[in-house]
């Protein structure tokens, strides 16, 4: 499906959201999505203006969740809103509203710590040389060269590592500027959007991201429409420099920047409010 330009003042196909949102659901990524990617992950920040809209949003619509590569102790940190719904680790964890601790994918059990013994083998003064940076989120391992000296020899050097992920039973995942490595099988942020959905009452949603991974929740959002499961849904593209070109070609809506999908959640929220 090719995606159509859009601002705040087109929306039309989230109408039926806006006009049964208490049957209708806003998922979205965080990272380049809500927050404007930053060189670090530790760096990032979300704007209080989304954690307000987000805290708004809650109020209105059937579901509000967060779908991140992140923990989702550390989504809901971030992005402040204890209301919502976090689908952590690209779908390895689920954190509910009320929840203190994050459910995890049984598909991990026995292989939690796959990934960070991989991670322990390998040579730290060699990572430290090409400038890898290692973030440790527990069952997923993701090495960053955002912003490092030469972001080249970090990514031949990471592929290196991904070859070798593969041939240890892991999972090589890539993002912008990032390689994760996961244990086969279980999560992905399709899987997420499934399980976040499974919620009753919900019918129609609209998901927003900004990367390759997001591509999975689009075409799960979709087969679930093609099931039956919705009768609406909607994805929406945050557009970047780095963005690969599917993103684009796959969404329904495909706006500019964290502050694009922004603008559209202004709108849905008080035309939400009128409706």
């Amino acid at each position: 499906m090719h995606a159509e330009s859009s601002t705040w003042l087109d929306l039309g196909p989230l109408a039926q959201l806006r006009a049964h949102p208490a049957s209708a659901a806003i998922l979205t990524d965080v990272d380049g999505t809500l927050a404007p990617i930053a060189d670090r992950p530790e760096q990032a920040s979300v704007p209080d203006r989304v954690t307000e809209l987000l805290e708004r949003l809650s109020g209105i619509y059937g579901l509000v969740g967060c779908v991140s590569g992140r923990r989702a102790v550390e989504a809901r940190r971030l992005v402040g809103v204890n209301e919502i719904s976090y689908a952590g680790n690209h779908g390895l964890e689920l954190l509910l509203p009320g929840d203190y601790k994050p459910r995890f994918d049984p598909s991990l059990q026995g292989r939690e710590q796959a990934a960070e013994e991989f991670v322990a083998s390998l040579d730290s003064e060699a990572l430290a040389t090409t400038g890898l940076r290692l973030e440790d989120k527990g069952p997923i391992q993701a090495l960053h060269w955002r912003g490092v000296e030469n972001e080249r020899l970090a990514e031949a050097r990471a592929h290196e590592i991904a070859a070798d992920a593969g041939r240890a039973g892991l999972e090589p995942h890539w993002g912008r500027k990032v390689l994760e490595l996961r244990p086969v099988g279980g999560g992905g942020k399709g899987a997420a959007v499934a399980a976040l959905l499974a919620t009753d009452g919900v019918s129609a949603a609209v998901y927003a991201g900004d990367d390759r991974t997001d591509l999975d929740a689009f075409r799960r959002l979709r087969t679930l429409s093609d099931e039956g499961e919705l009768e609406t849904a909607v994805c929406v593209g945050v557009a970047s420099p780095e963005a690969p070109p599917e993103l684009a070609e796959e969404s329904d809506l495909h706006v500019d920047g964290p502050a694009g999908w922004l603008a559209v959640l202004e709108a849905m929220a008080e035309r939400a409010t009128d409706s």
